[in-house]
């Protein structure tokens, strides 16, 4: 058993997973690895992700020291940004790499469409 962040993974596989895995940590990840964004930012670029789920998701990656989160106080209104640590740029290789995947899957093995 491999421990992480007070959780246990049976293998390093699972371990990455339950870092990034779900539906939008990867979506998440992926935008933030060209900078900081703020949270209307990141639900823009996210089209169909409540507020809710975005909200929970954020808050994991940052439990798990993926993403930072500042907060700027300065002045009204409060400027929240989000963006990756070190550890988690340490990720953007694996992002990179999942993103051509999934091009190439649509590129090759997409059902074509037909037009009637």
């Amino acid at each position: 058993m491999h421990k992480f962040n007070g959780k246990e993974y049976p293998c390093c596989t699972s371990l990455t997973m339950g870092v990034i895995g779900g539906k939008w940590k990867t979506v998440i990840l992926f935008y933030l690895i060209d900078g900081k964004l703020r949270y209307s930012e990141l639900r823009k670029k996210m089209g169909t992700v409540t507020e809710r789920t975005l909200s929970l998701q954020l808050q994991q990656l940052q439990d798990d020291g993926v993403i930072q989160r500042e907060v700027f106080y300065t002045k009204p209104p409060l400027k929240v940004e989000y963006s990756l640590t070190e550890f988690g740029k340490s990720l953007i290789p694996l992002l990179q790499a999942i993103a051509q995947w999934g091009d190439y899957a649509l590129e090759n093995y997409s059902p074509k469409e037909t037009v009637d």
